[in-house]
């Protein structure tokens, strides 16, 4: 009994003394002009959402500091020391790297604890953290990814930066029949099956006409606001992006989908979608943006081209052809000359895109990752996957970050390896290969 009381006296003294040096590393701070002098890194430790732009009070600043990186404290529960290794490894930081955080205190103190684990010696605080508004850098178009408190709030009747100008509707997209809805769903949020958006033998969007009807049946006009979610995000995107192709204005995406609406414990309702009115007339012309979506010969004309980019949205082993990612898809292969924009690791996974929680990543990570491919914001973009959902997705976090000339192939890697005459390439190739 005694050793056990001396063993517990130990453990408490290690334990004390940890936190007076975590609390005596945390007591410096630096400025943002000291932290680049010393060739430091900023490092914002609140939700991506406020990191991308959202304030986090109305009229309150927006975006991130220069350069800053994002390690949300939410995240932290999802990743193991290796995960976290591994994100320091990718962001190329190292022990010495002079590492400043901003955000809660409890966040940067759970922050900083797991960084100085993970062998970083030099951690503080960023003293004149979101003091100079002038400063800050955001996603161009962060209210097109919306995040839980923004849509419990609209829905309140609360006043929320960047709220819909008109009539806006909250819908759910899943495929099939609405089974996981029905047990629990957003309050007031209807459903859109994406059978009805898509369609066999290629599942590339229904014709026009078929497009027209739905909207009509959902009540949608050109000037709706609508704001999707899924249970998994590219299946809203399939949607979204199908949406803003027929002349839907106002489109968003609630960031991570209805996980993140769960983890933040907001209301939930049970049962079938309400009724909704029906609106015959679009008020525009169907489609509205036809551009958004290519088709086969328009896709072959941005290969082998410097300021175009086919890109793949697929896994490396569907890239590389050693599987077609679906078990009605027999071809394996990739699109000759086609540039990987990276995924996921398996044809029903996105992580390449995706922070810990589901959130899109940060737009510096994703254009950092595509620009080692030659696929830049300044070229005619055009993204496919198997049959659309996964460049959907990609789609609607390039219109985010401001990206101009994008569209959907949306025939993809199905419509493409049904003709014999297409060049097809296999095997480890690298960037340069489809210059």
């Amino acid at each position: 009994m005694k050793r056990v009381s001396q063993l517990t006296a130990l453990a408490l003294l290690i334990g004390l003394s940890s936190s007076v040096s975590f609390a005596a590393d945390m007591a410096s701070a630096l400025t943002l002009s000291q932290l680049q002098q010393q060739k430091g890194v900023a490092i914002d430790t609140r939700l991506s959402a406020f990191y991308n732009g959202w304030p986090q009070a109305l009229n309150g600043p927006e975006g991130h500091e220069p350069a800053a990186l994002n390690l949300s404290a939410t995240w932290l529960s999802a990743m193991n020391d290796t995960q976290l290794a591994e994100w320091v490894k990718q962001h190329k930081l190292q022990p010495s790297t002079p590492v400043a955080l901003y955000g809660a205190q409890k966040d940067n103190a759970a922050v900083a604890e797991r960084l100085q684990k993970a062998g970083m010696t030099r951690v503080s605080v960023l003293s004149d953290a979101l003091t100079q508004p002038e400063r800050l850098q955001k996603l161009p178009h962060f209210e097109q990814l919306v995040y839980p408190q923004w849509l419990h709030d609209l829905q309140q009747g609360k006043a929320v930066t960047a709220a819909p100008t008109g009539d806006w509707k909250v819908i759910e997209a899943a495929w099939g029949a609405p089974k996981f809805y029905l047990l629990n769903h957003i309050p007031g949020a209807g459903y859109i099956d994406t059978n009805d958006v898509e369609s066999e033998p290629l599942w590339n969007k229904v014709s026009d006409d078929k497009l027209k009807a739905l909207l009509a049946k959902q009540g949608i006009r050109h000037d709706t606001t609508v704001i999707l979610y899924g249970r998994d995000v590219y299946a809203a995107a399939r949607v979204a992006q199908i949406l803003l192709y027929a002349g839907v204005k106002d489109v968003r995406l609630l960031d991570g989908g209805w996980k993140t609406w769960s983890d933040a414990g907001l209301p939930v309702e049970r049962g079938t979608p309400g009724k909704v009115k029906a609106e015959p007339d679009f008020g525009a012309t169907i489609p509205g943006q036809p551009q958004l979506m290519l088709n086969e010969e328009q896709a072959r004309g941005l290969l082998h081209r410097k300021d175009a980019s086919l890109v793949s949205i697929r896994s490396w082993p569907e890239f590389i052809g050693t599987t077609s990612g679906y078990s009605y898809i027999k071809p394996k292969g990739e699109i000759a000359g086609a540039r990987w924009g990276h995924a996921g690791s398996d044809s029903t996974h996105m992580e390449d895109f995706h922070n810990p929680d589901g959130t899109m990543r940060s737009a510096d990570d994703i254009a950092a990752m595509w620009a080692e491919w030659h696929i830049l914001p300044s070229q005619q973009i055009s993204f496919y996957c198997g049959t659309g959902w996964r460049a959907s997705e990609t789609f609607m976090y390039a219109r985010a970050m401001g990206w101009q000339n994008i569209s959907v192939y949306d025939g993809g890697w199905y419509e493409w390896s049904q003709n014999a005459k297409n060049p097809v390439s296999s095997g480890e190739r690298g960037p340069d290969s489809t210059l």
